[in-house]
């Protein structure tokens, strides 16, 4: 496991003007969070604070690569990422979320950026992530297609009319005449 404790930033410590931070995180950062989506990656993030006397403005340019399963086959596949995004930080009483503005509690004065990452790193998957045509195992597609063409002639035999819907045809037929 990885310690976050590394993604934890004083904002007291911050000195007025722009700070740069560097992240590399591996697996074990992943691993920390326990999550479903992400379990492996290789990411590089780069923090750009700037502090004013009322604010924090965060850039974030995070670039690598994930590893998440493939929508068609599930086996694990790379997917790259490069994303910018931006945080709005004020001290106040206590911490807060709202939508382009967080609020860290003045008297603590540390911001997690752990989770921010992640959400970043997530939001900028694909809905449909595929291998490459030709990539997905072929096991699995072999077994994919094998219960595709039983459920598609299954369906064919379902299509074919009810018998007790002729009655109706035939009302249908008497009524236009």
């Amino acid at each position: 496991m990885c310690s976050l404790e590394v993604l934890k930033i004083d904002l007291k410590e911050l000195n007025e003007g722009v700070s740069t931070l560097n992240f590399s995180l591996g697996d074990a950062y992943f691993e920390s969070l326990d999550e479903e989506e992400i379990k492996r990656g290789n990411i590089s993030v780069s923090v750009n604070v700037k502090r004013t006397e009322n604010y924090f403005e965060f850039d974030f340019h995070t670039e690598g690569t994930v590893v998440i399963p493939c929508d068609i086959c599930l086996d694990d596949m790379e997917q790259a990422i490069e994303t910018d995004d931006r945080l709005i930080v004020k001290f106040g009483e206590e911490y807060s979320e709202d939508d382009d503005l967080i609020t860290v509690d003045e008297r603590e004065g540390i911001l997690d950026v752990a989770w921010f990452i992640y959400e970043f790193i997530a939001l900028n998957i694909p809905a449909k992530h595929v291998h490459t045509p030709g990539k997905c195992n072929a096991a699995m597609i072999k077994v994919l297609e094998e219960h595709s063409a039983t459920r598609s002639s299954g369906e064919n035999e379902e299509a074919a009319v009810d018998p007790r819907w002729n009655g109706l045809e035939k009302l249908k037929t008497i009524i236009k005449d």
